[in-house]
């Protein structure tokens, strides 16, 4: 299929992304993108020319933002789920970026036999934050997935980026709040040292809901708490206020 070209299935949405000049094809009743990595990207601000690997790719929103709003980086999405993974790729034949990133149908705990050391100068990922056995099940294909820890959990995506990301480069990360000493004490144990650290809010009424967290290899670098992120709107309408509106994209896959 040419770049720019798609045929849409009947059990899939095409929805926009302005601010991007994005069109993203989703599952109409599955696992759908969440305000989450549209927030991880403005935190992980690459630069020129970086090699950067996303770990649980979906439908390849974080390349596809990368790669649209940062000239010269080159994105690979890891996507264990071979229908997201077919969804990802067409997702970026359809916006003309196959020169620039390369999704991979893949488990993360893989990668290792794919990639040599330090491969990467940035490693991004939205974890599942639920243990398995606890929380809701969805009804919906792939949400669980998405939500929930299943092939590989927290230390896994830790140890992985540790693996993959080189010396001088950045690992960042969002994950729910309730994960946040877990997140830090599996950092610790692999030598993974935050350097900053930002708490994702509803509103300054409300108390965090989720956190984004840079993380370095080997390098001691004192931590900086930066000012809190408030995400403003309705219930399930969000806005970013520092780029006007992103419509429908509830914050995390809940």
């Amino acid at each position: 299929m040419a770049e720019g070209t798609m045929n849409l299935h009947d059990h899939e949405t095409i929805d926009e992304l302005r601010d991007y000049d994005l069109r993203i094809v989703q599952p109409r009743d599955g696992y759908r993108f969440s305000l989450d990595p549209l927030l991880l990207c403005e935190f992980a601000e690459p630069g020129e020319g970086m090699n950067v690997i996303d770990l649980g790719t979906g439908c390849g929103i974080i390349p596809l933002v990368l790669a649209r709003k940062y000239g010269g980086v080159r994105v690979v999405g890891v996507e264990m789920q071979e229908e997201m993974a077919e969804i990802a790729e067409r997702n970026v034949r359809l916006n003309g970026l196959s020169g620039r990133i390369e999704i991979i149908c893949a488990d993360i705990l893989s990668l290792r036999r794919r990639y040599s050391v330090s491969d990467f100068d940035l490693v991004l990922a939205n974890p599942p934050y639920r243990r398995q056995g606890t929380g809701r099940t969805s009804p919906r294909a792939g949400r669980d997935l998405a939500r929930h820890e299943s092939s590989a959990g927290l230390a896994d995506f830790l140890e992985t980026a540790k693996y993959l990301v080189k010396r001088a480069g950045s690992i960042c990360f969002i994950y729910h709040v309730s994960r946040l000493a877990d997140c830090l004490a599996e950092a610790g144990r692999r030598n993974l040292n935050p350097v900053r650290l930002r708490f994702v809010h509803w509103s300054p009424e409300t108390d965090a809901r989720m956190f984004m967290v840079e993380m370095v290899k080997e390098r001691n670098r004192e931590l900086v708490i930066l000012p809190p992120c408030f995400v403003t709107g309705g219930e399930r309408f969000l806005e970013y206020p520092q780029h006007g509106g992103i419509g429908g994209a509830p914050l995390s896959n809940e």
